[in-house]
């Protein structure tokens, strides 16, 4: 009999695809970061797999259709502007056209399927994009707020900047913010959290709702309307915010999704 206590064995924890940050990291194997999404996914009980982004189409279809749920990390490059009919903005970072077309194929491949998805930073701007949604190419000259949101012009090895944001009432987030503790205040909480990224959700995507805000109205969460498929973008990094009981809480909430979605297939 297996103890009550014990940990469930790598070959029973649902397979979580996260796609390489980067072309370049993938690469020169630099996973220094990518490692934070690894290790978040393991602490909650799922079974890491990273996907490489130079795999064909047909591979990369292979290889998702047998995993369980997906989170789309963060990462330096930018969402082609292209990809929502806009024109460059001179602030915004070169695109990284493998990641880009790897994040759609598994974001497409999650809503046929109904697998969950948690997509942060970069991700989230993905998934937004990926629904039909715009971005602010530049936070910082495009709406002039005080808040940083961007580690640009940091040393490599400072600390991620933190600001406030509101978690609003009624949804997945919002849940998991109770649940972990956070005080209520007029239906929604009052959450400070880290921050490293210059761009952000303009028009939603088709689906989304909005979830967390800055002070100065950068949106800062997204998740989709239906609540049949579980599918959560932060803008901020729980990967790195180890002592967190949300940003634990939303890895715990993904793997858990997964496991409801997987009985149910």
């Amino acid at each position: 009999m297996t103890p009550a206590n014990s940990q469930p064995s790598t070959a029973s924890r649902p397979r979580v695809g996260i796609p390489w940050r980067t072309s370049h990291e993938e690469a020169n194997r630099i996973t220094n970061k990518l490692q934070y999404y690894v290790d978040a996914v393991t602490s909650a009980e799922g079974g890491p797999v990273p996907l490489s982004l130079q795999l064909s189409a047909n591979d990369l279809a292979a290889q998702i259709k047998d995993l369980d749920a997906f989170v789309l990390p963060g990462g330096p490059a930018d969402v082609n502007p292209a990809l929502y009919r806009a024109l460059r903005h001179e602030k915004t970072h070169d695109a990284d056209p493998n990641r880009d077309k790897t994040d759609f194929a598994i974001l497409e491949h999650a809503f046929a399927s109904g697998k969950p998805v948690l997509a942060i930073c970069y991700g989230c701007q993905s998934l937004n994009v990926c629904l039909g949604g715009t971005l602010y190419q530049d936070i910082a000259s495009e709406l002039h707020t005080n808040i940083e949101h961007s580690r640009e012009g940091l040393p490599p090895d400072a600390a991620d900047p933190i600001h406030p944001a509101r978690i609003e009432p009624g949804g997945e987030i919002a849940q998991l913010a109770a649940l972990s503790g956070l005080a209520k205040r007029d239906g929604g909480f009052d959450v400070q959290i880290n921050t490293s990224h210059h761009q952000s959700v303009r028009d939603l995507g088709h689906g989304l709702r909005v979830a967390a805000v800055a002070p100065d109205g950068v949106i800062e969460a997204v998740e989709h309307e239906p609540h049949k498929h579980w599918v959560v973008g932060v803008q901020w990094h729980p990967e790195r915010m180890k002592s967190d009981a949300l940003a634990a809480a939303l890895f715990r909430a993904l793997v858990q999704a997964t496991r409801a979605a997987t009985a149910h297939r």
